[in-house]
Parts: structure tokens; sequence; C-alpha cells
């Protein structure tokens, strides 16, 4: 559980920056592999879920805290933006992908505080995104660190639907 707040900290930190970094999240509730969280207020207010991988590849290679992560913004009538955060820092501006089955959804690199994330490079897709993570049994990350090295990471969808309902109930949207 503690290590399940650490990455919210760190998930929230990243998203939203250092000064709203600074209020504490909320857990809403573990659900399988995906942890739903909440935090600020009025128009700093976010509702997230996240889940670290099952999996890692390559193994042993030093890395921060790893995670995939979709936020609710209620004040900028933002729902289900997925963040993929790789742990390292990452080639800018360089694409990533995440696999849910046959389903293959590119992503745009970029670093933020000392390791990089991947956003969705195609906003239309976000729906499509979402459902697949609701009927999908695994998700796979694929990016690229700034020294060149691919990684892999296989994340369970196991609760993942369970999870971004109460996100979205919690912050209304």
């Amino acid at each position: 559980m503690f290590r399940n707040v650490l990455l919210a900290m760190a998930a929230l930190f990243l998203a939203i920056g250092p000064a709203a970094a600074a209020e504490s999240a909320t857990l809403l509730g573990v659900f399988d592999s995906w942890s739903a969280y909440s935090a600020g207020q009025g128009a700093s207010h976010t509702c997230y879920i996240l889940s670290k991988p099952r999996a890692v590849q390559p193994r042993g290679a030093k890395r921060g805290p790893i995670f995939l992560m979709i936020s609710d913004w209620p004040a900028r009538q933002v729902r289900a933006e997925p963040q993929i955060v790789y742990g390292y820092p990452t080639k800018e501006g360089g694409s990533a992908s995440l696999g849910i089955g046959s389903d293959k959804f590119t992503f745009f690199m970029r670093n933020l505080q000392p390791d990089g994330s991947g956003w969705l490079q195609n906003l239309s897709d976000n729906a499509k995104l979402v459902d697949a993570m609701r009927g999908g049994v695994t998700a796979v990350a694929r990016g690229l660190s700034k020294r060149g090295t691919t990684t892999v990471d296989t994340y369970s969808l196991n609760g993942f639907s369970a999870a971004l309902d109460k996100a979205h109930a919690a912050c209304g949207m």
C-alpha cells in the first residue's frame, strides 16, 4: 500500500507539477492491478488511476518509477487522458506505443522532471484506447531511452474498468 501511495505522489508530481503535488492525494480504492486517486481542489482538482507494470524489459535496467496512468481534469474538461511514465530520460520527441490485443496506439515522448513520459499522439484515438483497455487483458508499453535502449513494459488490465469508473465518479466525469 505504501508503495502505491509513493507511486501516486510521483504520478501527481509528473502530471501536475510541484505546486499542486504539495496537496496530498486521496486513495479512492485499489482494484486488482489499478489504484484510483483524487487530488487538489477547484481548478487543480484531478482524479486518476495508475498501475505499475507486471513485467519490464530489459530486466535489471536502472529506472525510476514506471507506471501507466489515466487522468481526469474536470476544470479543463479533459476525461481519461492516458500517460505512460517510463522511469528514464526518453528520446525527446521520439515515438512510443501502447498495444492492447491487436490494437496499437502511438504516443509521443517528452522529458518532464528527470524522467520521460508519453502521451497519446492522436487525441481522437482516446475513446478507442480506453475501450480497448476496458476489454483487454494486458497493455504493452514500448519506449526508447535517450541512450537508445528500447523498453517493453507489460501491464495487467485487471481492475482497470472499476478503477476508472471510481475516478470518473469522484471527478463528476
